[in-house]
């Protein structure tokens, strides 16, 4: 069912981000704790996006903590804003990279915790909606690919929040049941949806982290109820109903 942090605050590499913590997103990789009948490791890949004067991101296929790119690039990549996933890949999807959160476009960078039930005949009516060239050059056969495609065409005339309620709510009357954990960045702020499966927040003045698990102990850690979209920046956070 994967795992997913986002991260905007005082500069930081991006290992510093997935390693952060005694219950790091690294460590959820073999040892996650609330995966919620989701499966039991994410090894099937990873990835991490992090803003400068663009955006930048780097996917591999191997576990997070066989890739030697966790302790030798990327602990030389600095950034206020970062975006991470280990991928838990669904039964009968493909394990590549382009398969790997974070999914990116533009200035955005997205990462899907969950599946689609039926995947992919539930959702052929919300296909027939989006444009045909888009779906060809869709970047991955799965569905966290599908719904970054979805709210990529919702963005184009709505907010954020809007776009991610959008999606969220088409997926779920084609495919009840699907866990829809959406987690959405644009290098200033973070949207996430809670759709039966967990998502906690860490924000205070200097920073915002949005993620499927707390990564430490700290004790200002909000668990986000379910059926609920949240947006993070630090010093600001919103929980609203969807």
């Amino acid at each position: 069912m994967c795992r997913h942090l986002g991260y905007i605050g005082p500069t930081r590499s991006v290992r510093e981000v997935i390693t952060a913590g005694e219950f790091s997103l690294l460590r959820q990789s073999w040892d996650p704790r609330d995966m919620r009948g989701g499966g039991t490791v994410n090894a099937d890949g990873f990835g991490a996006a992090w803003w400068g004067p663009t955006i930048s991101r780097y996917r591999s296929a191997m576990p997070v903590w066989s890739d030697p790119a966790l302790p030798e690039m990327l602990s030389k990549v600095r950034s206020h804003a970062i975006l991470a996933a280990v991928r838990s890949a669904t039964v009968g999807m493909p394990v590549e990279r382009s398969a790997c959160a974070p999914f990116v476009s533009g200035h955005w960078a997205f990462s899907h915790n969950g599946r689609i039930v039926g995947w992919p005949e539930s959702v052929a009516e919300a296909a027939r909606t989006l444009p045909v060239v888009d779906l060809l050059g869709l970047e991955a056969p799965t569905d966290s690919a599908f719904l970054w495609l979805a709210v990529r065409h919702a963005l184009r005339d709505n907010s954020p929040e809007v776009a991610l309620m959008q999606v969220t709510a088409q997926i779920d009357a084609l495919a009840p049941g699907s866990r829809l954990n959406l987690l959405l960045g644009d290098g200033r702020q973070l949207w996430a949806t809670t759709w039966d499966h967990a998502l906690s927040t860490l924000v205070d003045d200097d920073r915002a982290v949005v993620s499927s698990e707390p990564y430490d102990r700290n004790h200002q850690w909000k668990e986000i109820p379910d059926g609920h979209i949240v947006t993070a920046r630090p010093g600001h956070l919103i929980v609203t109903p969807m």
